[in-house]
């Protein structure tokens, strides 16, 4: 869309500038790129998706490797119900149990077992390597440095501090 669309008659939607169409285009298919080819990695390295490996990295990062499925959903920023059918895949291969949450009779907790723990050793140096080979061996330090400023901008105005929020992952 550009400026030409907006008509007569008063003021109408403010269209990206070129350069901002161009940065934006370039963003769009960059992450679709980076998503699939990391994606294509772990499918093929340990025949997950990227979503999975990610719950994994998560549960393996959290205290004795559980976590609330409520608190995994919103750190992952999936619906409970696509976390529900990750969990239960994971589960099938033997890589995570669910468990009662002792201390809600309503809660579940997500486990990662000790084989989903080793499945995570072997897939890790290789993912590193993916994403260092595709994103941080490409930039410069100070690339580096404004692209993680610029994400943590992005992210910070993209999560409502609210509780009303309407966000999937809290629903």
């Amino acid at each position: 869309m550009n400026r030409a669309l907006n008509g007569e008659g008063g003021p109408g939607p403010r269209w990206l500038s070129d350069e901002e169409q161009r940065v934006w285009r370039a963003y769009l298919h960059a992450t679709t790129l980076l998503e699939d080819h990391l994606d294509r990695q772990l499918q093929r390295d340990a025949g997950m998706p990227h979503i999975y490996y990610g719950l994994l990295v998560q549960l393996s990062q959290a205290p004795r490797r559980r976590k609330r499925m409520t608190e995994l959903a919103i750190d992952a920023k999936i619906t409970r119900s696509r976390l529900s059918h990750a969990i239960a895949r994971l589960e099938k291969n033997g890589w995570v149990r669910r468990e009662d949450c002792p201390s809600d009779k309503r809660g579940q907790n997500a486990v990662l077992t000790d084989e989903g723990f080793g499945v995570l050793e072997r897939t890790a140096p290789g993912h590193v390597e993916a994403v260092r080979q595709v994103m941080f061996d490409r930039l410069t330090p100070e690339q580096v440095r404004q692209l993680g400023d610029i994400m943590q901008v992005m992210a910070e105005g993209l999560q409502p501090q609210d509780t009303g929020a309407d966000l999937p992952w809290l629903r």
